[in-house]
């Protein structure tokens, strides 16, 4: 059995999220609608996983919370990477999942993905709008390997959502949002993974 259906008769919720294998994942909790209330992403591991669908009562200062971004700024970079994680989670034999702008429960994604998500959001949470289309191509432009990578380091140190503009995610602005993309220079993230010495991984599921 080719490991495409393998992975079809696995049970997976919202983005790759499979609860009957997982042992770390992320949610996101879209569910305040109101125009200037946040969008929250959380870290959940082991036993805390069993909770991820009361999400909303983690409090504002848990470390498990990693972003709290503005609305307007998850609705310019959710679709894009909504589109990157369906077509790899299609790539590894499991459902899409539909963007929907808001939604009444938190969303659970596969750990891999929420590191990539995080990596993007901590990158144009305190950016300008205009700067996000930038940012989201420039994240488009690194390997996964990458941007797993750099969700270690930032967590390491100024991990949690409180600790916006320092260290690693002062950084991650600077080197997303504010550095110009220009298409067609630099090394292409296969070229990149094998300098790293990494083949690709799509998903570690």
């Amino acid at each position: 059995m080719s490991a495409k259906k393998n992975a079809a008769s696995r049970k997976a919720l919202g983005l790759g999220f499979l609860p009957e294998e997982a042992r770390h994942g992320f949610v996101i909790d879209t569910s305040q609608t109101g125009k200037g209330d946040p969008v929250f992403i959380a870290e959940l591991r082991g036993e805390d996983l069993g909770r991820w669908e009361r999400f909303s009562d983690i409090e504002p200062n848990n470390p498990e919370l990693r972003v709290a971004i503005t609305r307007e700024r998850w609705l310019e970079l959710a679709p894009a990477f909504w589109e990157e994680a369906n077509r790899r989670l299609r790539a590894n034999g499991l459902p899409a999942h539909k963007f929907q702008k808001s939604s009444a429960k938190p969303v659970p994604v596969h750990a891999s993905l929420g590191k990539e998500l995080c990596i993007l959001c901590w990158a144009v949470e305190d950016a300008s709008l205009d700067d996000i289309p930038n940012a989201v191509r420039n994240w488009e432009a690194l390997a996964p390997e990458e941007r797993w990578w750099l969700f270690t380091m930032t967590v390491a140190t100024t991990g949690q959502a409180a600790q916006r503009g320092l260290g690693w995610r002062k950084a991650l602005r600077a080197a997303l949002a504010d550095n110009p993309f220009v298409k067609g220079e630099g090394l292409s993230p296969r070229a990149r993974r094998e300098l790293l010495g990494h083949s690709q991984l799509t998903l570690s599921l």
